[in-house]
């Protein structure tokens, strides 16, 4: 029985997996997407900057 890391690691090793990292990093490379990201820790720090 494999662990789900096991599977995990099987499956990014892969072409399908390859495929999902790359379309991955492009998305990060992305303004639009480091911004969401920086909002949504901002929220989950606590730091929503509303007032």
């Amino acid at each position: 029985m494999t662990t789900v890391a096991q599977r995990i690691k099987g499956f990014l090793s892969g072409p399908q997996g390859r495929k999902l990292m790359e379309r991955g990093r492009r998305q990060a490379k992305k303004p639009s997407t480091q911004q969401k990201l920086r909002q949504f820790a901002d929220r989950v720090r606590g730091r929503s900057g509303r007032r």
